[in-house]
């Protein structure tokens, strides 16, 4: 294989897997169809084996393994998804690996790495992001001549995500005019654009990243690869600080444009998923439907296929994502509120400034003994996002000292 992917090489890669990763449907969003205009297809890799596409990867690497370096074993750094494809490919290969996750990995796909690698791999916990675990990881291949497999800067890689697309169009009723892709490092996207613009140029690819760890578009801004300073970890497939050399040069060459989504406006986008088509993801797996809500310039007539890339989503994270998306919808805010240190004074404020589809969902009041006031952290759901004005104009008109807390403040941390 080139050190560049081509379109060829996904072809390779996809009789390379064969049968070994399941071919995943492709189901028309009735919901976002309507939202755009335009027919919406999802390409599931959320029931994927190891529910994501990140298997596709991790076996092509592997399969391509010479004789001298297979023994030796390999290693890599994930926050989850490519662990599982690396312990996959381990498993069905039977070769060993050294699996370093950071710390906020998910239990859920801690648990699940050793499941599906059983006896062929091991698990280490290191840092608390990705970057410092792949530097772990990297020393730990050059002290034991183990092979690192890369989760996205990587031909080998690059060409086995790059089979997700190569089976869209295989699938599709009508070829697709658009394709949105979920980004990280960039290997799916990378894989996408040597196929799509080798064999549809024509064909738009989007690119999609998280507020919180947009890389590739500093990248692309920058002119080279850029280490974030700071990295939500949120959305913790796509939580990479810097994205790949090799995946930049492709996607600065080939990639039409490259949009940022917000992760409240994902957390929407899984809830809308969940409650509607009955999917479950993760956040990174919500990204490119999220993108649809408003946040592409240009989508071209015809059919949009979009990439559910991953459903490793832990249940206890779902009160957090109900929290952002209500907060990115304009339906739950957070206020300081200085209440006097006297009878009746919260009675006042519910009767006057709180009125009927407007609920208290938190409240946490400090007294202090010596003082005359005492401040509280008071949360409020509205019904409609256009009723925030007219609450704020009857805070405004009490007595009490009330300030809203955005949610771009430091102060809001305290909430989320």
């Amino acid at each position: 294989m080139t050190s560049t992917p081509t379109g060829t090489d996904v072809v390779l890669a996809a009789q390379t897997l064969g049968t070994t990763v399941r071919t995943t449907p492709l189901e028309e969003s009735v919901r976002l169809s309507a939202k755009v205009g335009r027919p919406v297809l999802l390409k599931r890799e959320d029931i994927q084996v190891g529910r994501s596409y990140k298997v596709r990867g991790a076996y092509n690497f592997l399969a391509t393994l010479s004789a001298s370096e297979a023994p030796n074993g390999v290693v890599c750094a994930s926050a989850g998804n490519h662990a599982q494809g690396v312990a996959f490919a381990c498993n069905e290969k039977r070769i060993h690996g050294t699996i370093f996750v950071p710390s906020t990995t998910p239990r859920q796909k801690r648990n699940r790495i050793a499941t599906i690698g059983g006896e062929w791999v091991t698990l280490r916990i290191v840092g608390s992001s990705f970057d410092e675990c792949s530097e772990a990881a990297m020393s730990f291949a050059k002290e034991t001549d183990a092979v690192y497999v890369h989760p996205f800067d990587d031909a080998r890689t690059i060409a086995g995500q790059g089979t997700v697309v190569k089976e869209i169009f295989e699938q599709a009723p009508t070829r697709p005019a658009a394709v949105v892709v979920p980004v990280g490092g960039g290997g799916l996207l990378s894989g996408t654009l040597a196929w799509v613009k080798q064999f549809h140029p024509d064909v738009k690819v989007i690119g999609v990243e998280p507020a919180g760890a947009a890389s590739m578009a500093a990248a692309l801004k920058a002119g080279a690869p850029q280490t974030l300073e700071t990295v939500d970890n949120f959305a913790d497939g796509t939580a990479v600080a810097r994205a790949g050399n090799l995946t930049f040069e492709i996607v600065r060459e080939l990639c039409d444009e490259i949009v940022i989504v917000p992760e409240g406006a994902i957390c929407t986008e899984m809830l809308e998923l969940y409650q509607v088509e009955g999917i479950i993801t993760e956040p990174s797996g919500a990204l490119a439907p999220a993108a649809l809500s408003g946040y592409i310039t240009d989508l071209p007539d015809g059919p949009v296929a979009c990439i559910i890339s991953g459903g490793n989503n832990d249940v206890m994270r779902y009160d957090d994502i109900v929290e952002r998306s209500m907060i990115h919808e304009g339906l739950r805010h957070y206020f300081l509120v200085t209440f006097p240190q006297k009878p009746g004074a919260l009675r006042g404020f519910l009767n006057e400034v709180l009125s009927e589809g407007e609920d208290i969902i938190q409240f946490e009041y400090t007294k202090k003994n010596n003082r005359e006031t005492g401040p509280a952290l008071v949360g409020i759901e509205i019904e409609h996002r256009d009723n925030i004005d007219a609450l704020l104009a009857r805070m405004a008109a009490s007595d009490l000292q009330i300030e809203k807390l955005e949610p771009d403040s430091p102060a809001f941390s305290y909430v989320l």
